[in-house]
């Protein structure tokens, strides 16, 4: 197939990228690097199936030749981004979301869409299955990525009920692994740059949120399935697997070897206090499942960042 990744110098979308051209296709990926950064693609430079288009997709998606998929991944998707562009957040999940749907339209090409567990906000339902509506405060700081991510779910299933268009929705649960930005602000970076550093490890509130974390490797592996053969409805995709942010903590300090200490900091508004997908739907439709256990893919991700750290 010929695909167009946008927000494919970000942590994920490059990702993704390796994967569609290990796979035999062609990626055309996209991305004007408000938050992707060059290095992440510098591999893919010459390669002859992969090619690169700088540019802004909330102003314009223009594409020559035929088009099998658009997996739209171009957002802000950590706090300290979304907090610090709210109104690029809104524009990527409103105006860049029908950008990418209307191409995917004029070409005959599916779309993918890459949604967020942030569209359940601070759930009262756990684990959250797909049927659950959310609990989201629209005007509080971390509204402008939720509420960004669910109109963008809204308008994909218009397009797909409307135009029946060919479509697919992934909910990402919590992903870490190698090429994340050392100081985006998530939780695994953080923990990990401050023990490699000697650093005290910030804990937000007492450390009994709980949050679900899925290697990168295979989170894409689901994300591929579902666009293989997927259907229209939103699809979670994430680790099952829940653990408390002070167990995070005291797995980096032991894979790491740090003598760091932890120290507390004031909860962040609208924080959510759990966080786990059910993913049965996945494993119905899918066949899919993560099989990277925590320590395994914190280890990956630690001797990354030691390069980072190392220069």
């Amino acid at each position: 197939m010929r695909i167009l990744v946008t927000g494919a110098a970000g942590f994920l979308g490059s990702h993704l990228c390796d994967r569609l051209l290990a796979d035999g296709h062609r990626v055309i990926g996209m991305d004007n690097y408000i938050t992707g950064t060059p290095a992440n693609l510098a591999h893919l430079q010459h390669h002859p199936a992969f090619q690169f288009v700088r540019n802004d997709v909330t102003t314009l998606i223009e594409v020559e030749g035929p088009l099998d998929a658009v997996m739209h991944f171009a957002s802000p998707a950590s706090p300290v981004d979304y907090l610090e562009l709210p109104i690029q957040t809104l524009k990527v999940g409103s105006l860049g979301t029908h950008k990418a749907l209307g191409l995917a339209r004029a070409k005959g090409a599916r779309l993918l869409l890459a949604s967020t567990s942030e569209v359940y906000g601070d759930p009262l339902v756990h684990p959250q299955p797909e049927s659950y509506w959310g609990n989201v405060n629209p005007v509080g700081p971390r509204g402008v990525y939720d509420e960004a991510k669910r109109f963008a779910e809204a308008l994909t299933m218009a397009y797909h009920r409307y135009h029946a268009l060919d479509t697919r929705i992934v909910r990402i649960f919590n992903t870490f692994g190698p090429r994340m930005r050392p100081h985006d602000g998530r939780v695994v970076s953080n923990f990990i740059m401050q023990a490699l550093r000697g650093e005290p490890l910030t804990v937000y509130g007492d450390g009994s949120q709980t949050r679900s974390f899925c290697y990168v490797d295979d989170l894409v592996e689901g994300i591929v399935r579902l666009l293989e053969r997927g259907t229209p409805e939103p699809t979670n995709i994430g680790n099952p697997g829940e653990f408390t942010v002070r167990q995070l903590a005291d797995h980096v300090l032991a894979l790491t070897g740090s003598r760091s200490e932890i120290v507390h900091r004031p909860l962040p508004e609208d924080d959510p206090r759990v966080r786990q997908p059910d993913i049965s739907r996945a494993r119905e439709l899918l066949g899919w499942e993560p099989r990277v256990p925590l320590d395994e893919g914190l280890g990956r991700t630690i001797e990354y960042f030691r390069k980072v750290v190392n220069g």
